[in-house]
């Protein structure tokens, strides 16, 4: 049983990533390696806080110069609870990539969605981006689900589009439009802090 209980959703905040969260950052990612590593090759065996300081050194600035928004996501405690954010961003067709992540004593709570749910609704309010996209590999259905509640609307597979662990993998596209509203409503409550 997780020691870690959230009263309601509307608990969670996003915030820009800080370069103090290094240590808070390794932390999740460890204590989550069973659930993260088959999705997210950046979290292996060996993954150090070094590793941790060296992205965040990179999303700082590039959050400030607005080609990438990575959201750490919190309780309002403060407890860090994962990751959320814009990525891959392309300009010249005013589209993203929206991904996430939770750690494991957080999960099966709605955080991941509430979060997503949150950076979709800033990502299409606050910037200039039109379509914000979802890439999940087949056989992730945490993540999936995620997608689904959220809102996103799928699109459909596309063959070996993800690469994991050197392995070509398909992988299921989904999608937010600025001018569509969500295709559900997710289990969210509260406003959005950003």
């Amino acid at each position: 049983m997780n020691a870690f209980m959230m009263s309601s959703l509307a608990d969670i905040h996003i915030r820009p990533y800080a370069l103090a969260d290094a240590a808070l950052v390794w932390e999740a990612a460890r204590e989550s390696l069973a659930e993260l590593q088959p999705w997210m090759p950046w979290c292996h065996p060996d993954y150090s806080i070094e590793e941790s300081r060296y992205w965040l050194e990179a999303q700082v600035p590039a959050f400030q110069q607005g080609t990438s928004f990575e959201f750490a996501v919190v309780s309002a405690d403060g407890r860090y609870l994962g990751g959320c954010g814009l990525n891959q961003i392309d300009r010249a067709n005013s589209r993203a990539n929206l991904g996430y992540w939770v750690r494991s004593s957080a999960t099966g709570r709605g955080v991941a969605t509430a979060a997503v749910e949150r950076v979709r609704k800033w990502g299409l309010d606050q910037t200039t981006l039109v379509r914000l996209e979802v890439v999940i590999a087949i056989g992730n259905i945490a993540s999936h689900r995620v997608a689904e509640k959220a809102g996103a609307l799928r699109e459909g597979t596309l063959r070996s589009r993800l690469l994991l662990h050197g392995t070509p993998h398909d992988a299921t596209m989904f999608s937010f439009i600025r001018t569509e509203r969500p295709v559900s409503s997710g289990p969210s409550s509260g406003a959005a802090a950003v």
